[in-house]
């Protein structure tokens, strides 16, 4: 059974920094790519940043290059996402999962099962 648990949410402060955090089972973790997502309130869910299997490759939407920051733990199955200077329009509930064998780095769908994602607000 797939299970994504993402963590590190809250509310924050514009030009503040949070790490999200994402724990994930059910498949083996050091075969998939892993991608962070977001949805805000009435738009759909969009791609934010992923990460090749071992880590060797990162990819970012453009809102998120330069502030953002994917990792990965395989020996703890878990993904990372360090986000620095907020800005308001980052407000969005974060979500992550793995990719699809025949999702693209920069334009991922992911799989079907979601995990409850975690709020991350940004306020000025």
């Amino acid at each position: 059974q797939v299970q994504l648990v993402e963590s590190g949410g809250g509310l924050v402060q514009a030009g503040e920094s949070l790490r999200l955090s994402c724990a994930a089972s059910g498949r083996t973790f050091d075969s998939y790519g892993m991608g962070w997502f977001r949805q805000a309130p009435g738009k759909e869910r969009e791609f934010v940043a992923t990460i090749t299997p071992k880590g060797l490759g990162t990819y970012y939407a453009n809102s998120a290059k330069g502030r953002f920051t994917i990792s990965r733990d395989n020996a703890k199955n878990t993904v990372y996402l360090q986000m620095n200077w907020l800005k308001l329009e980052d407000t969005a509930v974060y979500y992550c999962n793995y990719l699809r064998p025949s999702d693209s780095y920069i334009n991922p769908q992911g799989f079907d099962s979601w995990g409850q994602g975690t709020q991350v607000t940004v306020s000025s």
